[in-house]
């Protein structure tokens, strides 16, 4: 389990970022929806002070980088569209990542020394203390991880799948949390169930 000390006015603060995109019609986003709002209620009752970001809604990079050096836990809530968040949420993250790369606010350069060989790649971050984690939904089964008998993703796991999301927190230094996932959701899918295993899932990793 892991505690998590870093607080500002005497609260842990944490970030829910919402990178779902609507499609009209076809993917409305309420699944997505329903999950931030577990994890909501979860850390305001818990104690946290709670920021939030609907990147679907505008946001301003320089505020994003104020919230991510704020929060001691952030977390993405995301569907998987065609093996990746949804495009918005690249923009997010390039932006955000430059903007707190601009002012060195998120890291010193790749962390690599001329002076010191051993430094390695990546080791340059200043997010040290804080922990990143993506809660995402699915329309892939679970059974398409982990197993080297499936064809597709022939044995790789979810988070393999996502290091391109995870890749930039811990390039800046935070702590990558293990991710809840929500899968089979359009022919198969257990909302309600999905729902009640995720907030024991947050009791269980903070």
């Amino acid at each position: 389990m892991i505690k998590l000390n870093n607080q500002r006015n005497g609260k842990k603060t944490v970030l829910l970022i919402n990178a779902h995109l609507k499609y009209p019609n076809r993917s409305e986003g309420k699944l997505n929806a329903s999950l931030q709002e577990v994890a909501r209620d979860y850390f305001k009752s818990d104690g946290y002070l709670v920021l939030e970001t609907k990147v679907e809604d505008g946001y301003d990079p320089v505020e994003e980088v104020r919230k991510h050096l704020q929060a001691d836990i952030i977390i993405l809530q995301t569907p998987i569209n065609w093996f990746g968040a949804p495009w918005i949420y690249k923009k997010y993250a390039d932006e955000l990542f430059e903007a707190g790369h601009a002012k060195r606010e998120f890291l010193e350069g790749d962390g690599r020394s001329r002076q010191d060989p051993t430094r390695q790649y990546g080791s340059g971050g200043k997010l040290h203390g804080k922990r990143f984690m993506v809660s995402a939904t699915w329309n892939a089964p679970g059974e398409a991880f982990g197993n080297s008998d499936q064809n597709l993703m022939k044995g790789k796991t979810t988070a393999d799948l996502l290091l391109n999301i995870t890749s930039n927190y811990a390039f800046c230094g935070a702590g990558i949390l293990p991710g809840f996932n929500s899968f089979d959701v359009v022919k198969n899918g257990t909302p309600k169930k999905d729902l009640e295993n995720y907030r024991a899932f947050l009791a269980n990793i903070i």
